[in-house]
């Protein structure tokens, strides 16, 4: 089991950036993929990105290609979002997800271990 903690959400104007970590503990962190996900009220859980375990394949939906970076740092054990261009739009919360395969998977269904969650929220 992967313990993680999210961090680094929060209020900004839309046009503003934000960087999300994930810090983990628990598995050896280079051997899972992860995922950021998010949820808005009343929506469902959906995964926005994701990095394999060596860190050389990701993954974007649509919605955030091109404005949002999924980075790694295995010797840190730490996963990070930068989030740029911000729209109210993404406005939600974000969970970072450790996944049960170190290669990358866009399947919430290999997500295994979950954060807390972290708000962002954007002003129009």
């Amino acid at each position: 089991q992967v313990q993680l903690v999210e961090s680094g959400g929060g209020l900004v104007q839309a046009g503003g950036s934000l960087r999300l970590s994930c810090a983990a503990s628990g598995r050896t962190f280079g051997r899972y993929a992860m995922g950021w996900f998010r949820q808005a009220p009343g929506k469902e859980r959906d995964i926005i990105a994701a990095i394999s375990g060596n860190a050389y394949m990701t993954y974007y939906a649509d919605s955030v290609k091109g404005r949002f970076t999924v980075s790694r740092d295995n010797a840190k054990n730490t996963v990070y979002l930068q989030m740029n261009s911000l729209k109210p739009e993404d406005t939600a919360v974000y969970y970072c997800a450790a996944a049960r395969t170190t290669i990358l998977t866009s399947n919430r269904n290999d997500y295994v271990d979950w954060g807390q969650g972290t708000q962002v929220t954007v002003s129009s």
